[in-house]
C-alpha cells in the first residue's frame, strides 16, 4: 500500500470510529497518526533516510491539496504527527475511492441496509441477525465482519431450508458455485451463527461444524486408519489387519457395527502427520492416523480401544511445535488416557541428524508456546525452543528412525 493510502485510509478509519462520527464526542481530540505508524524505523538510528525522506513528501502532498497537516520536531526537520482535516472527510473519502477503492462507511451503512432489505425475511436466523444489523445501522457501526456478511446470509438461508442429505462441497455448489469457498471462507462463521440461535445442547468438545448434520449437511466420509498387528470384530466378523502392510480405512459410519478391537502388540500409537504414519511400521505397535485435533469419531474409536486394551500402553508421535503439543494435550483431555511421548523432546530438536530441518518459532508460536511452558510435561523442551528459537516437523524423525531400523 502506498503511503499516500496509507496515511488517509488510517486517519478516515479513525475519525469514524471515534465519537465524532456519532457526535457524542466531549472534547474536540485531533485525529492523528504517528509517522513511525507508517514506516517503524521512521525514528531510528538504522532508518532508511530514502524512505523516510519518500514519507515526508508525500506528507508534504496531502497537505498542499489540504487534506492533512502536520507538526515537526522543534528544533528540526522530522515530523513528529500528521493530523487530519476533518472538515474534508468526505472529499478524502471520495479521493480514496476515485482513487483506490476505497469503500467509505457511509457506503459500508448503505451496503447493510441493502443487506437487512435482502435477508431480514428470509429465514428465521436471517431475521434476527438482520433486526440487530438494524440496531448497528441506527447506531451508525459497521460490524468488523461486514464483507463476509452477504456470503453468510446466503448460506444461511440456505441451510435454514435445505431438507436433503448433502455433503459440505456440494452446499458450496449450490450457495456460491465453488466447491471450496464454504470450507475455506465461511464455515466458521455461519457454523458459529447456527450454534448462537441452537435450541440443542453442545456436547463438550464438539467440533464447531458438527452443527451442520441438525441440517442434513455431512462432511465427506470421516475415515479411521490404523495398522498393525491388530483384530477388528466387525457385524460379528473377526478382520486380521496384521496381513494389510499399509493398514485399512473404516469409515466412520461403520463405527457403530464394531463389537471389539483387539491389540495384539504391547503398544498403541496415535501419529500426526500422514506421511510419518505411512513411513513407521513396527511389529509390536498399532498406529491409528490423527490428522490433526483428534475429531468425535476418532475419540469413540481411542476410547472403545482403550476400554478393551487397558494395559497396552499409549503414545503419541507429532511435530515438536506448539501446535504438536496442543493437539497433544487436547488428545488426553478428551479421551481420558495418559498418551506418553514418543520423541517429541529437547533431544531431537538438538540431533545434529535435523538441524538443517530446523525452523524458527513465529509470534504465534511463542504466544502458544508460553502457556504450554506452564505445564509440567511440556515446560523443559518448550523452554528449550523458546530460548533457542527452534522447532521441527515430525516427517524427518519417522524417516530416520525407519531408515535405522532397517540398518540394523
Amino acid at each position: 500500500m502506498e503511503y499516500e493510502e496509507k496515511i488517509l485510509t488510517y486517519l478516515v478509519d479513525n475519525y469514524r470510529r471515534s465519537k465524532k462520527d456519532s457526535g457524542d464526542n466531549k472534547t474536540n481530540r485531533r485525529t492523528q497518526v504517528k509517522p513511525g505508524k507508517l514506516y517503524k524505523k521512521y525514528n531510528a538510528n538504522d532508518g532508511d533516510f530514502e524512505e523516510i525522506s519518500r514519507l515526508n513528501q508525500v506528507v508534504n502532498e496531502l497537505t498542499n491539496k489540504g487534506f492533512t497537516y502536520s507538526t515537526t520536531e522543534t528544533f528540526g526537520t522530522q515530523i513528529q504527527s500528521i493530523y487530519l482535516v476533518d472538515e474534508r472527510i468526505l472529499d478524502i473519502e471520495k479521493y480514496l475511492s476515485d482513487k483506490y477503492g476505497y469503500v467509505s462507511k457511509e457506503m459500508q451503512i448503505e451496503q447493510l441496509q441493502l443487506l437487512v432489505e435482502c435477508y431480514k425475511n428470509a429465514s428465521p436466523i436471517c431475521e434476527k441477525e438482520c433486526a440487530l444489523l438494524s440496531e448497528s445501522v441506527d447506531n451508525r457501526k459497521v460490524p468488523k465482519n461486514f464483507k463476509e456478511l452477504d456470503a453468510v446470509f446466503k448460506a444461511i438461508l440456505f441451510i435454514e431450508n435445505n431438507q436433503k442429505d448433502l455433503y459440505i462441497r456440494e452446499v458450496s455448489m449450490k450457495v456460491y458455485g465453488d466447491s471450496k469457498f464454504f470450507e475455506n471462507v465461511t464455515l466458521q462463521p455461519v457454523c458459529t451463527l447456527l450454534r448462537k440461535y441452537s435450541d440443542r445442547t453442545i456436547e463438550e468438545n464438539e467440533l464447531i461444524d458438527e452443527i451442520l448434520v441438525d441440517y442434513h449437511i455431512y462432511k465427506e466420509p470421516q475415515k479411521l486408519c490404523i495398522k498393525g498387528n491388530v483384530v477388528i470384530t466387525i457385524s460379528g466378523n473377526d478382520v486380521d489387519l496384521s496381513g494389510f502392510s499399509e493398514g485399512i480405512e473404516i469409515i466412520a459410519s461403520d463405527l457403530s457395527n464394531i463389537q471389539s478391537v483387539k491389540i495384539c502388540a504391547s503398544k498403541f500409537m496415535t501419529i500426526e502427520n500422514r506421511t510419518s504414519f505411512l513411513r513407521y511400521k513396527d511389529d509390536d505397535t498399532v498406529t491409528f492416523y490423527l490428522g490433526g485435533y483428534a475429531n468425535r469419531y476418532q475419540r469413540e474409536f481411542i476410547r472403545m480401544i482403550h476400554d478393551t486394551n487397558p494395559d497396552t500402553k499409549y503414545m503419541h508421535f507429532g511435530d515438536i511445535d506448539a501446535g504438536g503439543f496442543w493437539i497433544h494435550h487436547n488428545l488426553c483431555e478428551i479421551t481420558g488416557i495418559d498418551f506418553a511421548l514418543y520423541y517429541m523432546s529437547s533431544d531431537e530438536l538438538k540431533n545434529v541428524e535435523y538441524e538443517s530441518c530446523l525452523h524458527g518459532l513465529t509470534e504465534n508460536d511463542i504466544a502458544r508456546l508460553k502457556e504450554l511452558k506452564e505445564m509440567d510435561l511440556y515446560a523443559y523442551t518448550v523452554n528449550y525452543m523458546l530460548g533457542n528459537n527452534v522447532k521441527l516437523e515430525q516427517e524427518i524423525i519417522s524417516l530416520n528412525l525407519m531408515n535405522r531400523k532397517l540398518i540394523v
